[in-house]
């Protein structure tokens, strides 16, 4: 009777565990305490982010990344036209624009990384670039929904290497959420 007692109890303890692993188990996930339940794949795709991560150690990669930014800002004509919003807010109707480089690790990614916001009707255009111009730099491509923790570790797609996302930061975590910059880890 005490084994019994014992297997249940196990069970119980791993199945209240909130970790869980993503689909290619090169990284886990870790889904924050406030994870809404009811973001589910019909939550309204209100913009994307194209993010290019790169090895912040290696100036031949930090250089190149940094002038592939430089040619997608030119190809897009987005000289001046900087992101004004949270990176976390989805922004509908907002245009197309470049958010900061990060040269370090930084919010959920585990290198360094820059992004640019890209309206639905612009991402076939400025993703099929990317991707064909890319060379050694990964990119990481996702929906903004409001629901940040989804939109970062279930609806995005890799060209290049998966690099582990840190969805621990997330606080929005509803269809239509926009986080404030002093709710998020960013």
């Amino acid at each position: 009777m005490f084994y019994v007692f014992l297997f249940a109890s196990l069970l119980a303890l791993l199945e209240s565990h909130v970790h869980e692993y993503d689909r290619n188990l090169l990284s886990t996930v870790h889904k924050p305490p406030n994870f809404a339940g009811y973001c589910d794949g019909d939550a309204e795709i209100y913009s994307y982010h194209i993010h290019v991560l790169f090895w912040q150690n290696n100036k031949k990669h930090v250089d190149s990344a940094l002038e592939l930014r430089q040619e997608f800002i030119k190809k897009f004509e987005l000289e001046e036209k900087e992101c004004d919003m949270f990176p976390g807010d989805p922004a509908p109707g907002h245009d197309m624009c470049v958010f900061g480089v990060d040269l370090v690790a930084a919010g959920p990614f585990t290198t360094a990384q820059y992004a640019f916001f890209i309206p639905p009707q612009q991402l076939q255009e400025t993703s099929a670039w990317m991707l064909q111009h890319r060379g050694v730099h990964d990119v990481f491509i996702h929906p903004n929904t409001g629901c940040e923790t989804y939109d970062h570790t279930e609806w995005y797609t890799f060209s290049g290497a998966k690099w582990p996302i840190d969805a621990s930061i997330f606080t929005c975590n509803y269809p239509g959420c926009r986080p404030a910059l002093s709710d998020s880890g960013y």
